[in-house]
């Protein structure tokens, strides 16, 4: 998700999951009544943030191992808010509307980044691209 602060300046939500203690973006896994992977993104975003949203652009997808040893693939759009407000829970304890280098800072895995600089192709000149 992003949004542009009333300085102007760009922001990325990252939240912080206390049952993993990382920072990461907002994802989840898809329910039987999702009815595709648009839907699942966008509930899910919702449940562990509180914030609903509508789609933008796909962004690349990750592919991963997760800590069971367990493949995973999880896709990204990038995210408008469009109503709502954060409140801790039992998934997210934190969320954080964070500047582009400090997102980067905080992100716990690489292919976090790799998503971060997928979404730089669309945000445009001064986008930070280092480390």
């Amino acid at each position: 998700m992003w949004r542009v602060d009333a300085n102007g300046e760009l922001r990325v939500l990252i939240v912080h999951r206390p049952g993993y203690e990382d920072w990461t973006f907002p994802k989840g896994k898809t329910d039987p009544e999702d009815q595709d992977d648009e839907h699942t993104a966008l509930r899910e975003v919702e449940e562990e943030t509180g914030l609903r949203c509508s789609l933008g652009r796909e962004l690349p997808g990750t592919d991963y191992v997760d800590r069971k040893g367990r493949s995973k693939h999880v896709r990204y759009w990038e995210m408008r808010v469009l109503s709502g407000q954060f409140v801790p829970n039992r998934e997210v304890d934190e969320a954080r509307w964070l500047d582009v280098a400090t997102v980067r800072a905080l992100l716990t895995y690489p292919h976090d980044r790799d998503v971060l600089d997928a979404f730089g192709v669309f945000a445009g000149d001064g986008w930070p691209r280092t480390g």
